[in-house]
C-alpha cells in the first residue's frame, strides 16, 4: 500500500485556489444532460467523481465535449437519453449513483448500476421505495435495499411520493432533478426531518438556473409544477468546493494564518461555508469576501458543543481542530457520517486516538478530548475515502510527523490535494 509521510509543521499561511465544487459540478452536468440546448460549465472538478457522472453520460449517449482543462460543452438531451439500454458502474460516488438511478427510472430504457464493494453497502432502498410510489420498475442485483440496481421500462401513474428524510439528502436531491421529466405536477413529501439541508438548497438553486422551479412548503413538501423542463442557461461557473476549503480554513486556525481560499465567499450557495461560523466559534478570526474566505488563528482553539446538521462534510475537520481544542468538543447530529464513503464516525473515532485523543463515539454524535502532546509517527488509515485523508493532513500542524495510508484516495474529489497543502504549511 502506498503512504506518504508527512513532516512536522508549526504554520500554516498562504492562499489556495480551490477546485470546483463536487456537489455542483455533478448536479451540473445531469441537468445539462437532461435539458434543451448546449450547456458551457466552467472550471468542472476533474476528480473520480465526475469521471464516474462523465463516463455515464456518454455512455448514455450525450454528446461531451471538453473544450479547456476544466470547461466542458455538454449538448442536453431534452429529456430523453438516446441510449435505452446501459450498463453504468459509477464507483463510489454517491453524488452519481442516486440522481441517475431517479433519472433513469424515468428514461424508458433497460439500465444496470453498480459501483465498487463499499457503494453496495450503502443504503439506497428508500429511494428505489419513493421511485416505485411513483410508479418505477427498479430491482436489486443483490441485497434488497442496496446496489447494484436494474432498471427497466415503465410509465410513471402517481403524483405524489414520500421519501425519508434522515438517511442522505441525495435521495431528495435525486427525485427532485428526475421527477421533472415526467412531466406531470408532482408532490414529494419528507418523512421525518429532512438532514443536510443547504444541499437541497444547492439543487432548487441549480433546477431554477435551468428554468425548473420547485414550490415548498418548508423542509416537508416540495411540488414540481406540470410540464416543467429543463432548458439550458448557456453557460455555467462552477463555485469552489466548500468542503474542500474546511481543511485550508482549519489549517489557518491551527497555524496562525493567514490562510485564504479562493473560490468561494459571500455568494456562494453551498452550505459548507458556514464551516467558517463553526471555526469563529472556536476562536478563529474569520474576513470574507465575494469570492473568498481567510482564517487566523488567535492561539489555542476553544472547545464547542454544535450541531452539524447543516455542515455534514465540513463537520469532519471540526473533528480535526478539536486536537487543538481547549477541553472536549461535542459534534452532534452526525448520522450520515455513517453511510458515507465509510462508517466516517467509527473511522474518526480508530484514527484519532492513535494520535492520543479519547473519543466517545454515539449513533449520531463524536466527542473528542485532545490529548496533552499529540502522539508522533501514527500511521493513519483512510479507508478509501477522501475526506479521512485531508482532515488527518491537518495532524502535522501539530509539530508532529504523520504517515497517511493510501494518500491517492483524494483523487475522488481533489487529486492534488497534498500537493497544495505543501505551499502553505512550514
Amino acid at each position: 500500500m502506498e503512504t506518504l509521510a508527512l513532516t512536522p509543521a508549526t504554520r500554516a499561511a498562504g492562499t489556495v485556489k480551490l477546485p470546483g465544487s463536487k456537489s455542483i459540478s455533478n448536479r451540473t452536468l445531469l441537468l445539462a444532460a437532461l435539458a434543451e440546448g448546449t450547456t458551457h460549465i466552467r472550471d468542472l472538478l476533474a476528480s473520480d467523481d465526475t469521471a464516474r457522472m462523465l463516463d455515464a453520460l456518454k455512455i448514455l449517449g450525450v454528446p461531451l465535449e471538453q473544450t479547456a482543462a476544466d470547461d466542458w460543452k455538454i449538448t442536453g438531451m431534452a429529456g430523453a437519453f438516446k441510449a435505452k439500454e446501459a450498463d453504468l458502474f459509477l464507483g463510489n460516488a454517491g453524488t452519481a449513483f442516486r440522481p441517475l438511478t431517479a433519472a433513469l427510472a424515468l428514461s424508458g430504457g433497460h439500465y444496470k448500476l453498480s459501483g465498487v464493494p463499499r457503494m453496495h453497502e450503502r443504503p439506497i432502498g428508500d429511494l428505489v421505495d419513493a421511485l416505485r410510489q411513483a410508479g418505477a420498475d427498479i430491482r436489486y442485483g443483490g441485497n434488497e435495499g442496496y446496489p447494484p440496481l436494474k432498471i427497466f421500462p415503465a410509465a410513471i401513474t402517481s403524483d405524489k411520493v414520500s421519501v425519508k428524510g434522515n438517511v442522505s439528502s441525495q435521495f431528495l436531491t435525486a427525485l427532485l432533478m428526475a421527477l421533472p421529466l415526467s412531466g406531470r405536477q408532482t408532490r414529494i413529501e419528507v418523512i421525518g426531518d429532512l438532514i443536510s439541508k443547504p444541499y437541497i438548497e444547492i439543487t432548487l438553486n441549480l433546477m431554477a438556473r435551468f428554468g425548473v422551479e420547485v414550490q415548498r412548503e418548508g423542509w416537508q413538501a416540495f411540488i414540481i409544477p406540470a410540464n416543467s423542463h429543463y432548458v439550458s442557461p448557456g453557460e455555467l461557473w462552477v463555485e469552489g468546493d466548500a468542503s474542500s476549503a474546511s481543511y485550508f480554513l482549519a489549517a489557518g486556525a491551527i497555524g496562525a494564518g493567514p490562510v485564504r481560499v479562493e473560490g468561494i465567499g459571500n455568494r456562494s450557495i453551498q452550505g459548507d461555508v458556514r464551516f467558517a461560523e463553526a471555526l469563529e466559534l472556536m476562536g478563529a478570526t474569520i474576513t470574507r469576501g465575494d469570492h473568498w474566505i481567510e482564517a487566523r488563528g488567535n492561539g489555542k482553539l476553544k472547545a464547542i458543543d454544535l450541531d452539524c446538521n447543516h455542515i455534514p462534510d465540513a463537520a469532519m475537520t471540526l473533528a480535526i481542530a478539536a486536537l487543538y481544542a481547549d477541553g472536549t468538543t461535542t459534534l452532534r447530529n452526525i448520522a450520515s457520517w455513517r453511510v458515507k464513503e465509510t462508517d466516517r464516525i467509527a473511522a474518526m473515532a480508530t484514527e484519532l486516538r492513535k494520535v492520543g485523543a479519547s473519543v466517545e463515539e454515539g449513533a449520531d454524535y463524536i466527542r473528542v478530548t485532545p490529548a496533552s502532546a499529540l502522539v508522533p509517527n501514527a500511521a493513519i488509515d483512510t479507508y478509501d475515502d477522501h475526506r479521512m485523508a485531508m482532515c488527518f493532513s491537518l495532524v502535522s500542524l501539530g509539530g508532529v510527523p504523520v504517515t497517511i495510508n493510501d494518500p491517492k484516495c483524494v483523487a475522488k474529489t481533489f487529486p492534488d490535494y497534498f500537493e497544495r497543502f505543501g505551499t502553505i504549511v512550514e
